[in-house]
C-alpha cells in the first residue's frame, strides 16, 4: 500500500464521522466513534506500527465529540500483558491529553512530531514519553484505543496512564474506542 491509499481512506473515514455527526443521525449514531485506516475493530495492527516495523503511532480519526468538550484525552493500552492466558499488568503503550476538541484526527506518526498544538503526550510503561507499539513477548495481544471527550483542559505536563485517570476523573462526557490485535511474527 502507498502512502497515498492510507491518506484517501483517512480522508473517507473522517467523511464518514462527519456524517454521522450531521444533522438527522439518532442519538445513537451521535456518539463518539474512534477508527484507524491502518485496521479495523478487533483486527489484525500492520507490523509498520509495532516493534517488529517503523514503531511510530497509527492514524486515527474520530468524530462525534460532545460539542461541551473542552479538550481530548488518548490511552492505549494492553490489558493481556505479558501473557494473554495469564495476564498480570494493563501495559500502557501511549497516553496524551489536551488533545484540542476541535481536532478530527492524528496523522500517521503524529507521536513525538505532528501532535495537535497544546497536546501534551504522557508517560508510558516503557517510561519514556509518547508512542511505543505493540511488542508482545508471548500470544495475541488486544490493544486498545480510548478517545476521551473532557468538560476541562487538564494541566499541561506529561502525565502516567494512573495520573492522567485522575485528572480525568468527573471530566469525562465521552469516550470511543477502537481494539487493535497483534502476535508478533518473528
Amino acid at each position: 500500500m502507498t502512502r497515498v491509499a492510507p491518506y484517501l481512506v483517512m480522508m473517507l473515514a473522517c467523511a464518514l464521522l462527519a456524517a454521522f455527526a450531521a444533522g438527522g443521525a439518532s442519538a445513537e449514531d451521535a456518539k463518539m466513534r474512534l477508527l484507524s485506516p491502518a485496521f479495523g475493530d478487533h483486527e489484525t495492527i500492520p507490523d509498520r506500527y509495532t516493534c517488529e516495523g517503523a514503531d511510530i503511532s497509527p492514524p486515527l480519526a474520530w468524530g462525534g465529540v460532545p460539542a461541551e468538550a473542552k479538550s481530548l484525552a488518548l490511552a492505549v493500552t494492553d490489558p493481556d500483558a505479558p501473557d494473554p492466558r495469564a495476564p498480570r499488568m494493563i501495559w500502557v503503550h501511549w497516553v496524551a491529553h489536551n488533545i484540542p476538541a476541535s481536532a478530527e484526527d492524528l496523522p500517521e506518526g503524529a507521536s513525538g512530531k505532528v501532535m495537535p498544538p497544546g497536546a501534551v503526550e504522557g508517560v508510558n510503561s516503557w517510561k519514556r514519553t509518547g508512542y511505543g507499539g505493540p511488542c508482545p513477548p508471548i500470544g495475541a495481544h488486544r490493544y486498545i484505543f480510548t478517545l476521551y471527550a473532557l468538560d476541562a483542559t487538564l494541566p499541561p505536563a506529561p502525565m502516567t496512564k494512573d495520573q492522567l485517570k485522575a485528572a480525568m476523573n468527573g471530566h469525562v462526557l465521552d469516550k470511543a474506542e477502537l481494539i487493535g490485535m497483534y502476535e508478533k511474527q518473528h
